[in-house]
């Protein structure tokens, strides 16, 4: 089980997101007010906090949200699960539809540090079923695939 230590969201592509502290995800389409929200694959990004503090221990400088994530989490290594993994949080259903992605090259976390996580750490998820979700709530994996 793991803990969601943040919950961040921009409004437009291409900026860092921002904690916002609690979200509204809406089924099939993601979370309320983000820019990348929608009806595709990639509706919610998860980074593990355990991988961004290794990270932040090489000297990165980076916030919550940095990465573009939606969500960090505590307690779960996401690239070690399986496409189709399910998760619960709450009211929320996730299920896991990419791990990874390719990082564009502006990124400024690549040209401060020569290396950028999100690419190989991050996933994605769509919204099976909706509700709220906010810093301190339980993420637990429901199945995996």
């Amino acid at each position: 089980m793991g803990k969601v230590i943040a919950t961040c969201t921009s409004e437009i592509k291409g900026v860092q997101k921002k904690n916002v502290h609690q979200v509204c995800l809406i089924e099939d389409y993601g979370i309320e007010g983000d820019a990348h929200a929608g009806k595709w694959h990639r509706q919610v990004s998860l980074l593990s906090y355990d991988r961004i503090q290794e990270f932040r221990a090489r000297g990165a400088k980076v916030e919550d949200g940095a990465f573009g994530e939606n969500l960090v989490v505590e307690g779960i290594d996401f690239k070690t699960l399986p496409i189709g993994t399910k998760f619960k949080c709450n009211d929320v259903v996730l299920e896991l539809t990419q791990i990874g992605k390719e990082c564009h090259h502006g990124c400024a976390i690549f040209q401060a540090m020569g290396d950028c996580i999100m690419p190989r750490e991050g996933v994605f998820t769509k919204v099976l079923h909706g509700g709220v979700i906010k810093e301190g709530d339980n993420l637990e994996i429901l199945e995996e695939a």
